[in-house]
């Protein structure tokens, strides 16, 4: 009984106690059996939208994306314009005593044991690449 007098106040002055807290430190509040797809911070400075996390975002609308709020929200709008056109809920989540190397993470509340959650590089769409055409100077110029 003692034992869970001392447990009732350790609770009450250090908070409840949490499952893996450094793990829910790096991947925003989650745990990392739970995500579907996670960006570090440089990726998120890059500009455009990564066309793994827009997928991923169609394909899970019941996930819930959680954003750095340690990054500057020109980063993260983009991201959050995304999440509200496919109906996905998101939350920022602002650390201060760490900041998390990773900048956005998709997941479920439930464990999904995805093996590979890291975008690596950018996909690049076959529409979207543009064949170089040479300038006005190229077509007065041209190479026999």
């Amino acid at each position: 009984m003692a034992e869970n007098i001392d447990d009732y106040l350790q609770q009450g002055i250090h908070g409840q106690k949490q499952t893996k807290p450094d793990e829910r430190r790096k991947f925003l509040g989650s745990l990392r059996e739970r995500v579907i797809i996670a960006l570090k911070q440089p990726q998120m400075r890059e500009d455009g939208i990564y066309p793994q996390v827009e997928e991923a975002l169609k394909a899970n609308s019941k996930a819930h994306l959680y954003l750095n709020g340690n990054m500057s929200y020109s980063y993260l709008s983009k991201y959050i314009k995304l999440a509200s056109a496919n109906k996905v809920e998101y939350t920022i989540v602002t650390n201060k005593e760490h900041n998390s190397e990773i900048g956005l993470v998709l997941a479920y509340d439930y464990a999904i044991d995805k093996p590979e959650i890291f975008v690596e590089r950018k996909a690049v769409k076959a529409d979207a690449k543009k064949e170089i055409k040479g300038g006005l100077f190229a077509k007065l110029f041209k190479r026999k």
